[in-house]
């Protein structure tokens, strides 16, 4: 007996074949030049199967843009936690720093800025898909540098981690200087020596 096609998987062929054409094609011809019938064209699908998905150019890079990052359950997303808090923070920058230095990273994430900046509901479910999630990662370690008395307990942790990350992102923003590793030990370097807890005077 003939066998039929199994629906499941050619859908999931044509999702992957649909993020990875909207990732080249940003790449290569920048967001604001990206279109749906050009994605649909590398891909190999019609234009529907992509709406069918996916509200919008910008909701199509965004998870063009997850799948690059995706790393299964949210507890895989843990930072090290081998005790040394400025250790395991500079292995977590120096990876972020990797990222937002390569090509194929940089073009999806910048193209998701610009978009994000004039679209409320897409930068609502970036927040939601991926920002919440590995910023409850974060948080979830400095917590345990908490306990560890390596960090004040009465630490804001968004704001902490405002302080590490917010120059990080405005150096690649404005391409104001390289991302290196050195950058990424220097942020941290920095930011364990300002949130160090104060010892009680004698």
């Amino acid at each position: 007996m003939a066998k039929h096609p199994n629906p499941a998987r050619r859908s999931e062929r044509s999702r992957q074949a649909i993020l990875s054409a909207a990732r080249e094609l940003t790449s290569e011809m920048g967001y604001a030049k990206l279109t749906i019938e050009a994605i649909a064209a590398r891909a190999g699908v019609g234009k529907q199967t992509i709406y069918r998905w996916w509200p919008s150019k910008g909701a199509v890079v965004l998870d063009a843009f997850l799948a690059l990052s995706e790393a299964g359950p949210e507890q895989s997303m843990a930072l090290p936690d081998t005790g040394d808090l400025e250790a395991d923070l500079k292995v977590v920058m120096r990876a972020t720093v990797a990222e937002f230095a390569d090509p194929a990273f940089e073009g999806p994430i910048r193209a998701l800025n610009t978009e994000i900046i004039n679209d409320p509901a897409l930068a609502a479910q970036y927040h939601e898909k991926l920002a919440r999630p590995v910023d409850e990662a974060k948080k979830a370690r400095l917590r345990s540098a908490q306990q560890a008395g390596q960090l004040p307990m009465d630490t804001d942790l968004d704001l902490a981690l405002e302080l590490l990350y917010a120059p990080l992102y405005q150096r690649w923003l404005f391409r104001s200087g390289p991302l290196t590793p050195a950058y990424a030990d220097a942020l941290v370097e920095v930011f364990v020596k300002a949130m160090r807890p104060t010892s009680p005077p004698s």
